[in-house]
């Protein structure tokens, strides 16, 4: 190496390059704040709704997997009570991998597809709404 700045390394003896450098710098983090405000208002909004696929139950959560709304159709009055714990279940489980696709697509769609930051993210979401713990592999 002979000690020269490579024409992509910004020259801070340069007070003009110092400048503009850190001027790109603050814009950059400024978009990804932005970006990162925008995800989060999008998540916070997310609301899913599912049923158990036999017309007995069906649910919406928010983008935590927090029940926010039950719906118990006629039929809960002619099948056995835990078929209606079931079709609950189902119906929550299905909302809740339709929740996690949802904000998968968010955070790529705000962030990136190939944010690191992203990535993480979605995996957390993910995790959390599957019910899988973090690091399981599931």
């Amino acid at each position: 190496m002979d000690g020269t700045l490579h024409s992509s390394s910004p020259d801070f003896l340069d007070p003009d390059g110092a400048r503009a450098y850190v001027r790109d710098w603050k814009s950059r983090i400024d978009r990804k704040a932005a970006d990162t405000l925008a995800m989060s208002d999008r998540l916070a909004g997310l609301r899913v709704t599912a049923d158990d696929g036999n017309g007995i139950a069906e649910v919406t959560i928010d983008s935590t997997g927090v029940l926010v709304d039950l719906r118990l159709s006629e039929r809960t009055q002619r099948v056995a009570p835990d078929a209606v714990s079931r079709a609950v279940m189902a119906a929550l489980q299905r909302a809740r991998v339709k929740a996690a696709e949802q904000s998968r697509r968010i955070v790529e769609e705000t962030m990136g597809s190939d944010s690191v930051a992203a990535r993480a993210i979605a995996e957390r979401t993910e995790q959390q709404l599957r019910g899988a713990a973090p690091g399981s592999g599931e």
